[in-house]
């Protein structure tokens, strides 16, 4: 099977020769850094570390409202407006054709390569928390719920009309594997907001935006770090079919979802953190992933970004056992 048979095939339940064996997340600046001081090539194109460990080759493409001219926040965490007078000032800036030219372009080059299956793609849309919660600053966007509820309900208004604009253009000429909403509304301990709101600020825009995905044949995900477990409910009423990064860290359980929600999506859900400590903590955490890796649509793979503690050789190890596990697991 190609790349993108095979990610294809794993995402609709299907028998596969093997799972996927990917790094869905970038690597951390700090590790590239490391690993280029142990001999690693600096990346010079889109495959370059996948190649260079042996991964299956997966790209993304993020088309992003907001363009290269639109205010930056002061840090991280800040926001660049507070009422409806300074959207108004930045919406120059907003869901402009920029972004959709950009990815028009990129899917274009890639198209000959994901046609023959060198590559399976992801696209990746801001979310109806995220976007807004770039633009307020996390704790002005909390707040925006109470304070400036019209407000936000028009910037996801026109975030949907934006996304509905773009679909229209690239799904007939390009479809990826799965795409990921962005939207990072969970922590450690659950879900940023109530279901009250979530039924009312989001869950009518996602039911505008996902039947189209769902036309085109795209896997619809979501991307929200920490304890999702709660959210899963909250995404299947959205038509959302599966989930990212699914951390550890906060407690999640893929084997658990996987008994609760049979026919849901996972990909992730490797601790991270035990990477470091060598070869026998590492199979010990693929063991433990096992059941889930046998029930099918699930992808294992980190649940973020490789930490830059992660040696060189170390990860070659993590990419073994990988491989071994994607084989026999399936």
């Amino acid at each position: 099977m190609t790349n993108r048979e095979r990610m294809k095939a794993v995402l609709n339940g299907n028998v596969t020769d093997r799972l996927p064996v990917v790094e869905w997340a970038t690597w951390w600046n700090l590790t590239v850094d490391r690993w280029n001081k142990e001999g690693v090539p600096k990346p010079d194109g889109p495959d370059t570390l996948q190649n260079y460990f042996g991964l299956d080759p997966l790209r993304q493409i993020w088309i992003a409202p907001r363009g290269k001219e639109c205010p930056k926040p002061a840090h991280h965490g800040a926001g660049i407006m507070e009422t409806e007078e300074d959207y108004e000032k930045i919406l120059p800036h907003l869901f402009s054709e920029e972004s959709l030219e950009s990815a028009m372009e990129t899917a274009k080059q890639w198209a000959e390569g994901h046609e023959r299956g060198d590559f399976a793609t992801w696209l990746t849309l801001e979310g109806f928390f995220w976007l807004p919660r770039t633009l307020f600053g996390i704790e002005g966007h909390l707040y925006s719920f109470y304070d400036e509820p019209e407000l936000l309900h028009r910037i996801n208004r026109e975030l949907t009309d934006f996304h509905i604009r773009c679909l229209e253009k690239i799904l007939p000429v390009f479809q990826p594997e799965f795409m990921t909403f962005a939207e990072d509304m969970s922590y450690n301990h659950g879900p940023m907001l109530s279901k009250a709101l979530f039924d009312e600020f989001m869950l009518p825009y996602y039911r505008e935006v996902i039947p189209l995905l769902k036309e085109h044949g795209v896997k619809v995900l979501i991307d929200t770090d920490g304890n999702v477990e709660p959210l899963i409910p909250w995404f299947q009423e959205a038509g959302i079919e599966g989930v990212l990064p699914l951390e550890r860290q906060a407690g999640v359980d893929v084997n658990r979802i996987r008994r609760q929600y049979p026919e849901w999506i996972m990909i992730g859900g490797y601790d991270k953190t035990i990477m470091h400590l060598g070869e026998e903590a590492m199979r010990q955490e693929f063991e433990r992933l096992l059941p889930a890796i046998r029930s099918g649509r699930y992808v294992p793979s980190v649940d973020h970004q490789t930490p830059p503690d992660v040696s060189t050789e170390q990860y070659r190890v993590y990419v073994k056992l990988l491989k071994e596990y994607a084989k026999n697991g399936k």
